[in-house]
């Protein structure tokens, strides 16, 4: 039932389980290897590319559309497999099945070789995020869920500095094929600690299951399409996705192409930026959510502010030729561009009822990563492409900057939901 707006409670008839917190770690646990595997590749882009023979064009259909394409749409029907059944079973066996495929990729000789393995990294990594979103959906009550999740989606720039320098020293001092496969055997060893430490809970509409059955994906879907919030802050997070996994995976090969640096250099470059910026406005993001909650035009509000914020200053960064200045640049708006998860993830959990919180979220990723994930790096690398025969080594540098208004796109997005996001809640009771 929608209700207008009311500050946060804590649901009463909901005891939360003593071990939350650890559960909590254990799931940003699996997110960072999640994240690890799936970035580690932009940080070996150049040594690939020198072993395979491949163009920024196949790079960026590596990075994303061949992770992506079965990603974003399989998420959709293994969210509702968990929702159903086991969350933390599916989680489980999606870490097993993208942490093998993730190894694979260290055996690849050619580019369909590598591009089938990050096909199969794509499809276990379907199951894993939005069913880890619904069981903090269950562990964690409405006033701390924000900042719940805000810690849980620090998976992505803790996962991504470890990738970029794990990948960039064992590239360096070794080869690239034994990053992956180091990174994919350390996934599949913690699979059976995190099952047992990650238990579902009973939840309350389970014991009305009988007399109403879970709600199918199609109408889970039904319901979210005729909330107007849904489909402003999906294409809002889906455009702003577009540069920062785009920039997140050529960032590498910029810095070696347009700064004297090498491939560790860079490694330590970008692992910085991540962790200082992009931890810093994760949590911030999660902790204002959870502040200004009570209104909740506040949700879609941050990340708007922080998108339209965080455009000039990045593109900044991208035009100095000062490395040191380029670093304190990028600290800032790599913080802002992370500010929109906690808000909005939390947001989407409540546009549905508990029951159809994995399969909300499905949706929401199934848009945010096809046209974020999928065309975002794939973007970027062909209008580098295109850039090469009058730019040259800058080329990216110039791909960077013609995308870059899509945060201020983003940002328009994210306005408009405030006007309906109040009228689309759906209330705990």
């Amino acid at each position: 039932m929608t209700q207008a707006a009311a500050p946060p409670v804590d649901a009463p008839r909901r005891v939360l389980p003593a071990n939350a917190n650890l559960v909590l770690a254990m799931l940003l646990l699996v997110y960072i290897f999640n994240f690890l595997d799936r970035m580690m590749l932009s940080i070996l882009a150049a040594p690939i590319q020198a072993d395979l023979g491949l163009s920024d064009s196949q790079m960026g259909l590596l990075g994303g559309l061949a992770f992506a394409a079965l990603y974003s749409t399989l998420a959709v029907p293994l969210s509702a497999v968990a929702d159903r059944t086991s969350r933390s079973w599916v989680i489980t066996i999606a870490l097993i099945f993208w942490s093998g495929f993730t190894a694979l990729c260290g055996m690849a000789q050619s580019f369909w070789h590598i591009f089938l393995a990050r096909v199969g990294v794509g499809i276990g990594e379907a199951g894993g995020v939005a069913p880890s979103y619904a069981i903090i959906g269950d562990y964690f009550p409405p006033r701390r869920r924000a900042t719940a999740l805000a810690i849980y989606s620090l998976g992505i720039p803790i996962g991504s500095a470890i990738g970029v320098m794990a990948g960039g020293w064992i590239a360096s001092t070794v080869d690239w094929r034994v990053a992956f496969f180091v990174m994919g055997g350390l996934g599949i060893v913690i699979a059976p600690l995190f099952k047992l430490v990650v238990k579902d809970v009973p939840r309350q509409d389970d014991a009305d299951t009988v007399a109403r059955p879970r709600q199918s994906a199609w109408t889970v879907f039904r319901i979210l399409a005729k909330k107007p919030s849904f489909w402003f802050m999906a294409f809002g997070a889906a455009f702003s996705s577009m540069l920062g996994y785009g920039i997140g995976f050529w960032k590498p090969s910029f810095l070696l192409r347009s700064f004297d640096i090498d491939l560790w250099g860079a490694a330590l470059f970008i692992g910085g930026v991540l962790l200082i910026g992009g931890v810093s406005g994760m949590l911030a993001g999660g902790a204002l959510a959870d502040r200004l909650g009570s209104n909740r035009k506040w949700y879609p509000r941050l990340p708007a502010i922080a998108f339209i914020a965080g455009a000039p200053i990045y593109a900044a960064g991208v035009l100095t030729d000062s490395l040191l200045m380029a670093f304190i640049l990028f600290l800032i708006p790599q913080g802002l561009a992370y500010v929109w998860l906690g808000p909005v993830l939390t947001a989407i959990q409540h546009l549905v009822e508990p029951r159809a919180r994995a399969t909300a979220s499905a949706l929401f990723l199934l848009i945010n990563n096809l046209i974020g994930l999928g065309g975002g790096i794939y973007v970027l690398g062909l209008i580098s492409d295109f850039y090469a025969p009058i730019y040259g080594d800058e080329s990216l540098r110039a791909s960077i900057l013609t995308v870059m208004p899509l945060y201020l796109v983003a940002g328009v997005l994210m306005l408009l939901a405030t006007r309906t996001i109040t009228r689309d809640w759906v209330e705990e009771h």
